[in-house]
């Protein structure tokens, strides 16, 4: 009998939970995004900026509060500096306009490596995409994201 068997650590099975919505994701499903495809949806920043950490922000923000306005520049700030990919859910897939195809071949791949596949345009937003674009999205989700979610 092989003693390290008896004494030897059990490696524990990984898993993993939707980046977004912390929900535990099975063995092999999810989809695959990098930061610039997160940060520019409008649907979803519609949704960070509107949910319950966030809405007294929002609602400052649209009352012309300067620290309402501060705070969601930060939050854009954090989820776009994010380096690593986003391992996410089917429940939340539908707030980005990729494909899905291809992100799920990347969820794959990435289960197949426990977690250590990055894709090629991974890394913070600002260093995927042009200033242009990079800054649209920034405006939007600063200035505009949950308008519609609030009166004001």
């Amino acid at each position: 009998m092989d003693i390290s068997r008896l004494f030897g650590k059990k490696k524990k099975p990984f898993r993993a939970f939707c980046t977004i919505t912390h929900e535990p994701l099975e063995s092999g499903l999810g989809y695959l995004l990098t930061t610039a495809q997160i940060i520019s949806s409008k649907k979803y920043w519609d949704w960070v900026m509107t949910e319950p950490e966030t809405l007294s922000y929002t609602i400052s923000h649209f009352n012309n509060q300067p620290a309402g306005t501060q705070m969601r520049h930060l939050i854009f700030e954090k989820y776009a500096a994010v380096a690593k990919p986003w391992i996410i859910s089917d429940s939340i897939i539908n707030y980005f306009e990729v494909n899905k195809t291809e992100a799920r071949n990347g969820a794959k791949k990435w289960w197949e490596s426990q977690g250590s596949y990055t894709p090629e345009a991974s890394g913070p937003a600002a260093q995927q995409l042009d200033g242009g674009k990079f800054n649209s999205y920034k405006e939007y989700a600063v200035l505009e994201a949950g308008r519609n979610k609030v009166a004001t």
